[in-house]
């Protein structure tokens, strides 16, 4: 299958999945296009605070959806270091730092994005420990653990950029929280810059899945010059490839 079949495939499911979610009352009005901060997000948190693996892991880093809200405000009442993506990666240090034992504010205000704007240092990837769980932002799943995001590449970059610092490592736990009704059962077409999530949390379920998928850093060849130019971190490692 060509990218472009790919990505026209990925709207596909992205746009049955969003209007699935709203017709269903999933979600609050004005969802579609977005990450879904669906009702429930909460339960989520709850969930994945219950396990081994969060309980065991000291840094967490979490897109700045609304989605992830709750487990951005349990990260930091757990005493968890706290690395939160800045929005759109608009940063040449494109990663907020939280740190539990210095926070100017409640954790639930910290954790919102004028919040960590507000108090939080912002940080590149030669500052920043590795990463014990990473929570991505998604707009479905499948049980294999394949995602999809809402197509603007964040999530994928992020990821790259912290695999290729050596951040995100074999111990690292991708996680997406999502509604039982971003789950879906039909496979997601994928890229060499696509990669899986190793464990899905929905209010109802945990899910454990097998198939660990993950480039092995920035698949440039798969940037348009105009992504390139949008992110400043990016434009500073394209200037020194030469």
């Amino acid at each position: 299958m060509r990218v472009t079949d790919i990505d026209q495939a990925k709207e596909a499911v992205r746009d049955r999945v969003w209007r699935l979610l709203e017709r269903e009352g999933a979600v609050p009005e004005g969802s579609y296009g977005k990450i879904p901060g669906f009702y429930g997000n909460e339960a989520t948190a709850e969930r994945l605070a219950e396990l081994e693996v969060w309980k065991n892991a000291g840094t967490i880093m979490a897109n700045p959806d609304w989605a992830q809200f709750p487990i951005r405000i349990r990260a930091l009442q757990d005493d968890k270091l706290l690395y939160m993506a800045v929005p759109r990666m608009a940063s040449l240090k494109p990663f907020y730092l939280l740190d539990p034992a210095s926070l100017s504010l409640p954790p639930e205000e910290a954790a919102e994005k004028k919040g960590a704007e507000q108090i939080a240092r912002s940080v590149g990837v030669d500052e920043m420990q590795p990463i014990d769980v990473a929570i991505c932002g998604s707009v479905a799943v499948n049980r294999s653990g394949a995602r999809i995001g809402k197509g603007a590449g964040y999530s994928d970059l992020e990821v790259a950029l912290l695999i290729e610092a050596g951040l995100v490592t074999e111990q690292t736990t991708i996680v997406a929280l999502v509604h039982q009704l971003q789950v879906i059962e039909e496979k997601i077409p994928e890229t060499e810059h696509d990669f899986n999530v190793d464990l899905i949390v929905t209010p109802e379920e945990v899910i454990q899945c097998e198939r660990r998928r993950r480039p092995s850093g920035i698949v440039w060849e798969d940037l348009t010059a105009e992504k390139v130019e949008a992110i400043p971190v990016l434009g500073e490692r394209e200037n020194i490839r030469g």
